[in-house]
């Protein structure tokens, strides 16, 4: 299976736009996007040079940035918009929304992960359960009710035990988590208006519907 291997500062940069990849680090200065040397300039030999930017580049870059965010590849994305575009409703939300759901983006959601890709990487490794059964699919979708929690027999590991002792923080209200008992409930199917990201997701329709 593909994977992306190199920085993930440099996605952030290419975005030029905060992507919270790096989990603490995007809130110090060491964040790429903050840092005085290299900011918002595009990584690559011509990354400070202005270019005026096409339509079809503008719709480009907003897919990148969504892909991106998510940690998601092309191929899989491809098919969240296909499955979106065959539902009732606005494409570009439902799309959003079904990218919400998966269990690697919850785990996060939750604060079991400080991002997107350790939280990938928990799922990956089978220390979760979802309704009491151990999944280890980053793409699971959750429904509404399904309880989502550290496996038993893993809480005494050191990441869990800091977890513990932390309060939650802005937690979406489709989602619970008790930090305590290290463990999750999803309360409803998450709206385009719970979603924080900064994606214009009309944008990536178009680009898909050329």
């Amino acid at each position: 299976m593909a994977k992306y291997t190199d920085s993930d500062c440099r996605l952030c940069r290419r975005e030029s736009v905060k992507l919270f990849l790096k989990g603490d680090r995007c809130y110090s200065p060491k964040c790429a996007i903050v840092h005085r040397k290299t900011g918002l300039t595009v990584p690559g030999q011509h990354g400070s040079a202005r270019k005026k930017q096409s339509e079809y580049a503008v719709q480009l870059r907003e897919k990148q940035k969504a892909k991106r965010t998510y940690g998601i590849l092309e191929k899989q994305f491809r098919s969240y918009y296909d499955t979106a575009a065959r539902l009732r409703g606005n494409t570009g939300e439902n799309m959003l929304v079904l990218i919400e759901r998966r269990l690697d983006n919850v785990v996060y959601r939750m604060g079991i992960g400080a991002s997107r890709s350790q939280a990938r990487q928990i799922v990956n490794h089978a220390l979760i359960t979802v309704n009491g059964t151990t999944v280890n699919i980053p793409s699971f979708l959750v429904k509404a009710g399904d309880v989502v929690a550290v496996k038993e027999n893993k809480r005494d590991r050191t990441l869990f035990k800091e977890l513990k002792g932390e309060k939650a923080v802005n937690m979406p209200k489709w989602l619970e988590f008790n930090n305590a008992a290290l463990t999750g409930k999803v309360l409803a199917i998450p709206e385009r208006t719970d979603i924080d990201t900064s994606i214009a997701e009309h944008m990536i329709v178009e680009l898909y519907s050329r």
